[in-house]
């Protein structure tokens, strides 16, 4: 820690470091232009950067110079058990290769502190209408993930340094707004603000909180929790003005999805976002959560807000400490990053949002960003029209309506007012049709406390949503499986039925394999769609059911009032709430370990849990980029979802095919997500999604067939994917990919890299990259490229067919050929840009990924340390 700038911090027996003084040093009154970002990360740069380099890190800063690297020291590592989890494997698999080769694996631990909590491992199979569903569901996880809790609780022991949440708590993001982030720290005498990284690109939710948060896949996590700086270039910084107050009725998803469209369209991918304005003083720390959350979405990085008085609110609300909290505003007003402090702020651009033009909203099919007012639903956007008929579900039937995802479960009044309209439904004697799986489940404990204390669980349960869980769910596609009468009717008919949910996501095969598409919406519109029970409805104008008197009840007869959730949010939610959820999650916890061993002890019929192959075989060995065929060529917005996806794992896929050979019943299958502990598993998911499009296998009449395809060359033979990969991999066939526009979009999920590289993908080339993806590929060891602005895979009509080579000497971000040898003897010499973006990521890319670069550096270390002690 340097000690230059470092000042007693007023009112307090801390320390500070002075961040003003040192940047306006170098270019006096600079400090006051900085964004909000730009402070938080000036403050880390003096606090924790080596003394040499720390005035030409903070002149990048302050001159908002993009063609140089600079180090970020997190304070902290978030994840869920699923990235979380596959980290770990890794980190235990390292320990593995460090003992092979005489080094000590007990030395092997993270640095940074780390904060696991299990989330993602939970699926609705008993919907909020059964009695004791959460704690059936709950037997149902213990039993299909035995296997990754006892490794969970393994890591625990034998890992320093890291901390665990166990199942049946919340979700990781709600827990880290509400609990875990003190937003500004104290340590070592010393007051800093909260920074972090999580394994989810959510993990801006507490952004909101004024704490810089960005979401990272899991390798990048990985890389941090060794000690690792985060090297990075500052990208755009965009000032998002809001003005205005939102209309009566209007919810803060409402909000969301209306910024998720607008944001979308200009074109804020990788910024930095930081909201401000009048507008943005209305809103709730919970309307702003509602608003962070959401930052992949839009594709920005971060999403802040500065720190005010709705943050201090919010704090005491949610049961911090008295002290802590005046720390947070003595610090904040101190150092410059209260909200006065930010009057003369110049941003990169500046976009202008006015809150009052917001209308009831959802947000599909199939894409966040694609926003439809309620009132379009009935006609617009969406496929296929069957006739209704008597007794049975009528098209567009809504299958699975879902409160879910901490986007909306960490705002009281999203679910305040979704209890008040259950609560005037029931008094109007509606009820959810028979054909929609409900379901609630939010991301924090404190919620039912809150619920109870308003009397108003009881009337979500009259309407089927009794709460199921309290974690991710059907957001994360872990919706479970449907009534067998309703699924045989759905396949039968051939029916379009669809899911609605308070989630984030809704992106085609996501939600449920039989929902063929599905709608994000506000926990009260979740509510009237469950009692509506279709899509094709106005649910502003048609009638929701009849009265007991026989009178028309719509949407407005039954929609609570905003002072009537105003009143119940502020007589009902407390802040003993809070601290009766999280003093005994987070209390002082007995420090003495197990006597556990270093080295876990892998269980070789596990399907969850395999030690990982990194340092073995074909990975272990050069990667030459020459002579690569084609695995897949793909269009635009190809997301982690179609690459690896997350949803149950069915019997016919190549996943349940292994997993039934194993032994494991079908009941039991489980997710993808839960099975990514073990590559054996999670290889067979790698683009396993049935809506991939692959544009080398075609239907007779040339249109490109849908599914998880592949076409293997020479021979133009079609087949299933994972089959054409283990082709290749027999073979030892190197492989490239060719793709589109905004390249691995969605969730940060690691083996959407690792399984391409498994099957011997050593480059992709792309017109552009989602950013954590592309960190994760290079962390892998898979080169990213780039077509130049008006090149693609159709101006070079490729079809699949080639062979492909990459030359030149790999540096930031230079140029570097792909020679595209066509099969009638034609060369194609095609210049490309090489996505490794700073040194640090080439030196991570040329050791063959994070694990590999990290186990070199330990044995070098280890080796000098035996040296120095023999001389």
């Amino acid at each position: 820690m340097n000690t230059q700038f470092r000042k007693p911090l007023p009112g307090t027996s801390l320390d500070y470091f002075d961040v003003r003084a040192a940047v306006d040093a170098i270019a006096p009154g600079a400090y006051d232009t900085l964004p909000y970002t730009s402070r938080v990360l000036a403050e880390n740069l003096v606090r924790r950067c080596d003394p040499a380099l720390l005035n030409d890190a903070l002149r990048q800063l302050i001159e908002r110079r993009r063609d140089l690297d600079f180090p970020w020291f997190p304070a902290r590592v978030v994840c869920h058990d699923i990235l979380g989890q596959t980290a770990l494997v890794d980190l235990a698999g390292l320990r593995d290769a460090i003992a092979e080769k005489g080094g000590d694996p007990a030395k092997v631990n993270p640095v940074v502190p780390v904060q696991l909590i299990v989330d993602h491992s939970l699926a609705v199979e008993h919907g909020g209408f059964e009695a004791d569903a959460f704690e059936k569901n709950r037997a149902v996880e213990d039993r299909r993930n035995e296997d990754r809790f006892h490794f969970i609780d393994w890591t625990r022991e034998a890992f320093h340094n890291m901390d665990v949440v166990p199942p049946g708590n919340g979700i990781m993001h709600q827990i880290n707004l509400e609990r875990m982030s003190p937003v500004i720290h104290a340590q070592e005498g010393v007051a800093y603000p909260d920074t972090l990284v999580g394994t989810d690109s959510h993990t801006p939710h507490v952004d909101a909180l004024g704490v810089f948060a960005i979401g990272v896949g899991g390798l990048e996590a990985e890389n941090v929790m060794l000690g690792r700086a985060s090297w990075m270039r500052l990208p755009d910084i965009v000032g998002v003005e809001l003005t205005g107050r939102r209309q009566p009725g209007i919810t803060a998803t409402d909000i969301v999805l209306t910024l998720t469209e607008f944001l979308r369209k200009e074109k804020v991918v990788g910024a930095y976002l930081e909201f401000y304005g009048e507008g943005a003083s209305s809103l709730t720390l919970g309307d702003r959560a509602t608003i962070s959350n959401m930052a992949p979405e839009y594709g920005a990085t971060a999403a802040m807000f500065s720190i005010d008085q709705q943050t201090i609110d919010y704090l005491k609300l949610t049961g911090r400490e008295d002290e802590q909290v005046r720390l947070v505003e003595t610090y904040a007003k101190v150092a410059g990053l209260w909200s006065d402090s930010l009057s003369q702020v110049q941003y990169e651009r500046v976009l202008h949002f006015d809150l009052s033009s917001v209308v009831r909203t959802m947000a599909g099919p199939s894409n966040p960003h694609r926003r439809l007012p309620v009132s379009d639903l009935a006609e617009r956007g969406i496929a296929g029209v069957v006739e209704n008929q008597p007794n049975l579900m009528p098209d567009g039937a809504v299958i699975i309506a879902a409160i879910t995802s901490c986007t909306n479960t960490s705002n009281p009044r999203n679910v305040i007012a979704a209890a008040l309209l259950a609560r005037n439904a029931n008094r109007a004697g509606l009820t959810r049709k028979p054909w929609v799986k409900t379901s609630l489940a939010p991301g924090s404990k404190a919620v039912e406390l809150y619920l109870d204390e308003a009397g108003l669980t009881t009337e979500l349960e009259k309407l089927g949503f009794g709460i199921v869980a309290f974690a991710c769910t059907t957001c994360n596609g872990m919706s479970g499986a449907l009534d067998p009468k309703i699924q045989q009717e759905i396949i039968d008919r051939d029916l379009y039925a669809t899911a609605v949910l308070s989630g984030n996501r809704n992106f085609d095969g996501r939600i449920h394999p039989y929902a063929k598409q599905a709608f994000l919406a506000s926990p009260p519109l979740v509510v009237a769609y469950a009692i509506a029970g279709t899509i094709r409805f106005d649910i502003e104008q048609d009638v929701l059911g009849q009265d007991v008197n026989g009178q028309d009840i719509r949407l407005k007869d039954i929609w609570p009032s905003d002072e009537e959730i105003d009143a119940v949010v502020a007589t009902a939610v407390k802040p003993e709430q809070f601290r009766k959820v999280y003093a005994p999650m987070f209390g002082i916890r007995d420090q003495r370990r197990e006597a556990v061993s270093p080295l876990y002890d892998w269980r070789p019929q596990s399907t969850y849990i395999r030690r990982p192959p990194y340092w073995e075989g074909a990975l272990a060995g050069e990667r030459t980029l020459r002579g690569m065929r084609p695995l897949a060529v793909l269009g635009d917005n190809i997301t982690t979802d179609h690459l690896s996806p997350s949803n149950a794992i069915l019997l016919d896929s190549a996943a349940g095919e292994y997993l039934a050979k194993m032994g494991l019943p079908e009941e039991d299958f489980n997710s993808y997500a839960t099975h990514r502990g073990d590559h054996l598993t999670a290889q067979r998911a790698t683009f396993a999604n049935p809506k991939l499009f692959n544009e080398m296998v075609r239907n007779d009449d040339g249109s490109v067939k849908q599914g998880s395809l592949a076409r293997v060359e020479p021979e133009g033979k079609t087949l299933r994917m994972w089959e054409a990969i283990e082709t290749y991999m027999q073979r030892k066939q190197p492989l490239i990919i060719v793709a589109g526009a905004d390249y691995g979009q969605g969730s940060s999920r690691d083996w959407a890299a690792k399984g391409v590289r498994l099957a011997g993908v050593e480059a992709i080339v792309a017109e552009g990259f989602e950013r954590i993806h592309r960190t994760n590929l290079l962390g892998m060891g898979v080169l990213p490229l780039e077509f130049k602005p008006g090149t693609d895979r159709k101006t070079l009509a490729l079809d699949g067919t080639e062979t492909y080579d990459v030359t030149g000497e790999r540096k930031p971000r230079v140029d570097l050929t792909l020679i595209v040898h066509r099969r009638d003897g034609q060369t194609v010499e095609v210049p490309v840009t090489c996505r490794l973006d700073t040194a640090e990521e080439v030196s991570i890319y040329e050791a063959g990924g994070v694990l590999q670069r990290f186990a070199q550096d330990f044995l070098e270390a280890e080796s000098a340390g035996v040296a120095a002690k023999a001389g």
